[in-house]
């Protein structure tokens, strides 16, 4: 009992914070140990073996600072601009897909550029549709059994969102996007039968997306069979990433030992860090990983939970988005990297090389701590 009247009234989550301070600083480690041999061979580096690392700090810092901001912000502050905010992030992207305003790179338009930085439009979106979809359900909550007041307006919208980035093509994001809207919707009270009408419709599209492109095709056929083509768009990395995980076995080759991110495993500090994870460190270290994850998504459930307990449905949406955000990107990551699902190109959050997308989940963790002390002065009977 004593133990539970402190929690409470303790100034934050302080289990919230050392999860979240710990995988990012098991990312710096991660995203140095991947990516020493592509520093090292890049000519724009110089061969400096520090490149990414760098450069994944100054992103760390600059995510550190938004978080700390965040948490100055009451969560009356958000909820006004938060159409305004997702207006915003679709303004840029529509400005990214522009020639000569939008920067390419693998047949894909995703990113700005400027002074040698690079910075991903479609990481902002998911902050935005956090903030957008919770702030839309609490304003329609009367309407949101209803087709025409309540669902077919915010379907619309995320229906140009989504068009927007298969135009990049960015089909990672759509899914997580996609799966925030969603599940802030039915957290939000969404007729039920309404609810699995559109996870028909979400299903029958996603195939077609998935049929109507040949690489789209190509991933999906050679996730169900990499060994197949093992040289093949689809084969490629996957079995890279499964000989890695082989490799690695129950306690890893050592950390800094894996030979697949020499070269042999593509985007290993991005997309792929997982099984760099594993040969280096082994099962131990993928389960310490996923258990670590899954320990901050429960954490940010409970603090949307506690919201909701004090009737603050704004916050309580907020960060159950951010929950599903983060667990639903995390669990995609992973089951990609063994060979669960087709390769999507979507980042480990807070662990991957990757700025735009660090920065963007320091973010939205600053906004979730925001909600947890607010949550707690509340509970303290002291009004903000």
């Amino acid at each position: 009992m004593l133990a539970n009247v402190k929690t409470e009234t303790a100034y934050f989550d302080r289990t919230f914070f050392w999860l979240s301070a710990v995988l990012i600083g098991f990312g710096l480690v991660m995203v140095y140990s991947s990516s020493i041999a592509e520093a090292e061979s890049l000519k724009q580096s110089g061969g400096d073996t520090y490149y990414f690392l760098f450069r994944h700090l100054l992103a760390l810092g600059i995510g550190i600072f938004l978080a700390a901001a965040a948490t100055q912000f009451p969560l009356r502050f958000w909820q006004p601009i938060a159409p305004y905010f997702f207006g915003f992030a679709l303004v840029l992207l529509v400005l990214v897909l522009i020639p000569g305003i939008g920067y390419e790179a693998n047949f894909s338009r995703r990113w700005f550029r400027f002074l040698g930085f690079s910075f991903q439009p479609s990481e902002l979106m998911k902050v935005a549709v956090v903030l957008y979809a919770a702030d839309y359900t609490v304003r329609k909550a009367s309407d949101m059994s209803k087709i025409r007041k309540g669902f077919l307006p915010l379907f619309a919208v995320m229906s140009v969102t989504g068009a927007l980035l298969l135009l990049e093509p960015d089909f990672g994001a759509f899914v997580v996007i996609t799966f925030i809207a969603l599940g802030v919707l039915f957290l939000g009270g969404m007729n039920w039968r309404l609810f699995v009408v559109l996870l028909i419709m979400l299903v029958i599209g996603f195939v077609i997306l998935i049929y109507s492109s040949d690489y789209r095709m190509q991933r999906v056929l050679g996730f169900l069979n990499p060994w197949e083509d093992p040289f093949g768009r689809g084969g490629y990395q996957l079995t890279h990433a499964l000989m890695a995980f082989g490799r690695g076995g129950l306690f890893g080759v050592g950390l800094g030992g894996s030979v697949e991110k020499l070269f042999y495993l593509p985007e290993a500090h991005t997309d792929f860090i997982l099984a760099v994870v594993g040969e280096e460190l082994g099962f131990l270290g993928v389960a310490i990983t996923i258990t670590a994850f899954a320990w901050l998504v429960f954490k940010m459930v409970a603090i949307g939970n506690q919201a909701a307990r004090l009737e603050r449905y704004f916050p309580a949406l907020v960060a159950q988005g951010a929950a599903i955000w983060l667990g639903a990107q995390a669990f995609i990551n992973m089951g990609v990297n063994v060979g669960m699902l087709p390769t999507k190109g979507l980042t480990l959050p807070l662990l991957s090389f990757g700025g735009s997308g660090l920065m963007m989940n320091c973010l939205v963790l600053g906004i979730v701590a925001r909600i947890d002390i607010e949550n707690r002065q509340l509970l303290r009977g002291v009004n903000f």
